[in-house]
């Protein structure tokens, strides 16, 4: 029995790839399953699905850009004559040699060429959105899929024929859910004097947020202690920045990472008392998991404004404060900080509302779902 995975590369497909994976193989115990993954090679898949028994081919692949200046024209151009097409015969080729029984596809630009090539070799697939937009790829990749996960419910899944949709949430790493208070204190190194607040920037990592936050370092860690994800390029300048504007007394209350892993994620959630975060799915979903209050601050470029789409659709359960990328200034988001922090009920309320959205067991039953066809 063989399965291939297919994603866009970054970290919002790749690691609901790998949730998805390990409950396949629980579900799937004692039976012999091959795992493989199609796509472009990145940074996330390279370092990532190496670490799982997940045998990786990688493609070309391209993806349109949203920027109409000359640059991005011409690099929509070579991409949809070259990289595409060419990406879809490598990925012809690998499904045929490998002759999986099944693909899943987590989306976005990287999985276009390999839906195409299989669905032209009759391979049945079966296709998760993470946004409460879908995407370009996705919304065509929809028509070839035999079955389409959505994580969030509502209008926006007319994009998608009904008949073959079902709501389910986005797939969520277990192990995200078996962090330690304890832990988090002896890694992180945490006074335990201030409530603790968690920024992340996403996979990559957030200009805009970690510029706010320096702007607002002395004041926050004043009042809070704070562990921050700035991402790995951002490091070296961000932690450069913060030992200037930070006075030695308070730099024991903050706590600079470039990424961090998946055992000191899972216990940072747990320890905080607030999670700062952009509002890409995979984040939602986590933060929801743990149940814990939030401040979003949806990316404004993202394609289709999908994260200012997903950031509102959760705050409909009153489990998160947006704020809009334009409105997020120091001043502004210390004023809320201390807003919330002073009413507890309010904090209270985004916790319970973020476990009624919680749907910790999406990649469960997503992989049980595909374990019952494969068996059929």
């Amino acid at each position: 029995m063989k399965i291939l995975f297919t994603g866009g590369g970054t970290g919002g497909h790749i690691f609901p790839i790998i949730a998805i994976y390990r409950e396949f193989k629980r579900v799937s115990a004692g039976e012999s399953v091959r795992f493989f993954y199609i796509g472009p090679k990145d940074e996330t898949s390279a370092v990532y699905l190496s670490n799982e028994d997940i045998r990786i081919k990688y493609i070309m692949a391209g993806k349109m850009r949203r920027y109409f200046d000359f640059r991005s024209i011409l690099e929509n151009i070579i991409d949809i004559i070259f990289k595409i097409p060419i990406g879809t015969v490598q990925a012809f080729f690998n499904i045929f040699w490998l002759s999986p029984d099944v693909i899943f596809s987590k989306g976005g630009y990287g999985s276009l060429p390999v839906v195409v090539a299989g669905w032209m070799l009759g391979t049945p697939v079966f296709l998760h959105e993470s946004d409460a937009i879908p995407g370009a790829a996705n919304r065509f990749l929809g028509r070839l899929s035999i079955e389409i996960f959505s994580s969030f419910p509502g209008k926006k899944t007319k994009d998608f024929p009904i008949w073959k949709t079902i709501s389910i949430g986005n797939p969520v790493r277990s192990e995200i859910l078996q962090g330690s208070v304890q832990e988090a204190k002896n890694i992180f190194k945490l006074t335990g004097e201030k409530p603790v607040i968690l920024i992340l920037g996403g996979s990559q990592g957030s200009q805009r947020i970690n510029d706010v936050i320096l702007q607002t370092l002395p004041d926050l860690i004043d009042k809070f202690e704070v562990i921050h994800q700035c991402g790995t390029n951002n490091f070296k300048n961000v932690d450069a920045e913060a030992k200037v504007v930070t006075k030695e007394d308070l730099k024991k209350y903050y706590h600079l990472y470039p990424f961090l892993s998946e055992t000191e994620l899972a216990d940072a959630y747990q320890v905080a008392n607030l999670v700062v975060s952009r509002a890409g799915s995979g984040s939602i979903f986590e933060i929801s998991s743990v149940k814990k209050p939030s401040i979003l601050i949806p990316l404004p470029e993202s394609a289709q404004n999908h994260q200012v789409e997903n950031a509102y659709s959760y705050s409909y359960n009153g489990a998160c404060l947006v704020i809009e990328e334009a409105n997020f200034t120091h001043h502004f988001f210390l004023d809320r900080l201390k807003y919330l922090f002073s009413h507890q009920n309010e904090l209270d309320a985004m916790s319970d509302g973020a476990a009624k959205f919680a749907k910790p067991r999406a990649a469960e039953i997503i992989a049980s779902y595909l374990w019952e066809y494969l068996k059929l």
